[in-house]
Order: C-alpha cells, then structure tokens, then sequence
C-alpha cells in the first residue's frame, strides 16, 4: 500500500524561501565571525579618542590623525610604532596577543591611550 502525502501547493515554495533564508543568514553570521573586525582611534584636539579601546583578539586598530598638527602612534613597549601622521594620515595594527598595551604620541608624550586585548 502506498501512502500519498498531501502538501499545498503554497508549502513547497514558502519552504524553500525559509531554507535559503536560514542558508543565508547563517552564512552572514559565520562571515561575520570570520572577518576580522577593526575599531576606529581618532587623534584630535591633542587627544585619542576615545582614549581606552577593549577589542578582541585580532581586531585592527586604525588611528586616523584629524588634527591640523602631525602625531605619533607609539606603544610603550615599541610592540608598534607609526611614522609621523599628518592631518588625515592613517596608522593600523593588528592586535594577535592578548594583554593591554598603552600607547603615547612621541612629539606630545602627554597625549595616551590604551588598546585592552582580550
């Protein structure tokens, strides 16, 4: 004996929307793990900001120097070190360890921040 299942006609396509739908979205999600994220450090009016970041393991930093005078981007340590930035000028670097590393502008020392790694 063979049995018959009755679907509607409406079902198979709503069906099939919903595992493309799914497919995707956990596609995005998987690419967005994935993908190394980057966090923004603006210099300007003689600061960082904001001056503390906390940022995951692998995250890039990117300080991008607004200010009309040239800056410096200098970990305490010498883990990284930017050449001199003019005014919209970009430095980047890619955290792989955790820890915390402070940072200083070398031509105004009294400017600092702080990159948390964890």
């Amino acid at each position: 004996m063979r049995v018959r299942v009755c679907i509607p006609r409406l079902a198979v396509p709503l069906l099939v929307a919903a595992i493309l739908l799914f497919a995707g979205a956990r596609a995005s999600f998987v690419n967005a793990q994935q993908a190394p994220a980057t966090m923004e450090v603006k210099i300007d009016n003689f600061s960082f900001g904001p001056a503390a970041i906390t940022v995951p393991v692998g995250t890039t930093v990117a300080w991008t120097n607004r200010d009309d005078i040239p800056h410096t981007v200098v970990s305490d340590d010498k883990v990284f070190k930017s050449k001199v930035l003019d005014t919209d000028e970009k430095f980047s670097y890619t955290f792989t360890k955790p820890g915390t590393y402070p940072y200083f502008c070398s031509v105004h020392p009294k400017m600092t921040g702080k990159v948390i790694v964890q």
